[in-house]
């Protein structure tokens, strides 16, 4: 199975974490339980949702600092964890291309988010990228 799943699945943890108060643990043994993944993408899953939620503060902090207009808390919880996800891989996993992580976070947008999530994801994300990761 491809990363781009591990990516999607990885978000929906995310997602769940967010919206339900879901215990880490519990909400990333639920989500990996019933896919097929191999074992490098279980550990990528493992190591975004479990990452997210280490450096949660961090993360949110830049995605207000960028995102000018918007609250954090204000942003939907798809756009919210999308930029959380793509700014954790961008900062910390040294291993994936900052355009690949860019990509791959406004694919998820377009697949989950509204018709703005794209655009708005993709600024952010280029902003970051630009200015080198955190502020």
């Amino acid at each position: 199975m491809s990363r781009r799943l591990a990516r999607q699945i990885a978000f929906q943890t995310l997602f769940e974490i967010d919206l339900a108060k879901s215990d880490v643990e519990l909400a990333l043994q639920r989500r990996l339980e019933g896919e097929a993944l191999s074992p490098d993408n279980q550990d990528y899953v493992q190591r975004v949702v479990r990452g997210v939620n280490r450096e949660i503060a961090a993360l949110d902090a830049q995605i207000g600092a960028i995102s000018k207009a918007w609250e954090v808390h204000r942003l939907g919880y798809t756009d919210r964890n999308i930029l959380r996800l793509a700014i954790f891989e961008i900062v910390f996993m040294d291993d994936i291309p900052a355009g690949v992580t860019v990509n791959e976070a406004v694919e998820l947008a377009k697949e989950f988010g509204d018709d703005e999530s794209p655009r708005f994801v993709n600024g952010l994300l280029g902003t970051v990228v630009r200015d080198g990761g955190f502020r």
